[in-house]
């Protein structure tokens, strides 16, 4: 479940805030915070489980995952299924509590993230359903406190998609040798030699999309100075990788949670200085 490993749950968790609290205009409600709180929890580490499941032959010769609990036997595969049907059935239980519209985005976010384990074995592009899978509580929260999805709310799950492939990226490149010698893709491999120039492109493409969310949402200048202390750690995050070295990859992907801080921040400031 990878709870001593909270960043996963970090980088789910912040997208889902800034969809809150750009869905209730302010604060949101204490039941749909709680709700979607605990469920980014519970959803982060059913997802870990499963994606340990379907990589429980191949983790053991990864450097970075080989002491993970399945590929060193510390538990059955029965075992983890168990515990990942668990999981995602207490998650359902906190989306019972929410409307209709909210039940069924939910069958299509247990969906995404049950598949994507499994597409770096088919696809270059794992980290697009990664993306897709993250940026699903986004169409949710609206969802559950609007009872609609306005097209806005796309907007935003198209930009946080791109934050998602970006971090992602760097994060495939710190096991991108391992990677290439057992012959899992990703988006690391297929963008070869190119692949720190193409995350920044994406990255920009990123802070693009919340300048947009920024206009259609009406925040002022308070959201702004949150994507411009983003833009800083972004850069940041790029120049850090520049020799590829995975340790410097790894501490660029885990930078990404200030990024998300700050912006969530600059949502909260900007609604609450609104005229």
């Amino acid at each position: 479940m990878r709870v001593d490993k909270p960043i996963g749950s970090l980088l789910l968790l912040w997208p889902t805030l800034w969809a809150l609290w750009l869905a209730s205009d302010g604060f949101p409600s204490v039941k749909h915070f709680l709700i979607f709180f605990l469920g980014v929890f519970l959803m982060r580490s059913a997802g870990c489980v499963i994606n340990d499941y379907a990589d429980r032959n191949i983790d053991g010769n990864v450097a970075r995952t080989s002491q993970r609990p399945l590929a060193v036997r510390l538990v059955t595969e029965r075992e983890a299924l168990i515990l990942f049907v668990v999981l995602a059935l207490l998650a359902f239980v906190l989306v019972l509590m929410l409307n209709q519209l909210s039940v069924i985005l939910s069958f299509v976010a247990l969906a995404i993230a049950t598949i994507y384990p499994f597409m770096k074995r088919i696809t270059y592009f794992p980290q697009v359903v990664l993306g897709m899978a993250f940026s699903m509580a986004i169409p949710m929260a609206f969802a559950a406190v609007q009872d609609q999805i306005p097209q806005t709310a796309w907007l935003l799950y198209v930009a946080n998609l791109l934050w998602v492939l970006a971090y992602d990226t760097l994060y495939g490149m710190v096991d991108k040798k391992d990677d290439l010698k057992i012959g899992v893709k990703s988006t690391a491999i297929f963008f070869g030699e190119a692949d720190l120039h193409i995350t920044a492109i994406i990255q920009t493409m990123f802070l693009f999309g919340l300048l947009l969310v920024g206009g259609k949402f009406g925040l002022n200048y308070f959201f702004y100075m949150g994507i411009f202390v983003a833009s800083i750690l972004i850069g940041w995050q790029i120049y850090s990788c520049r020799k590829h070295d995975p340790e410097a990859c790894f501490r660029a992907f885990l930078n990404n949670n200030w990024v998300g801080l700050v912006i969530f921040c600059g949502i909260v400031l900007a609604q609450l200085t609104a005229d």
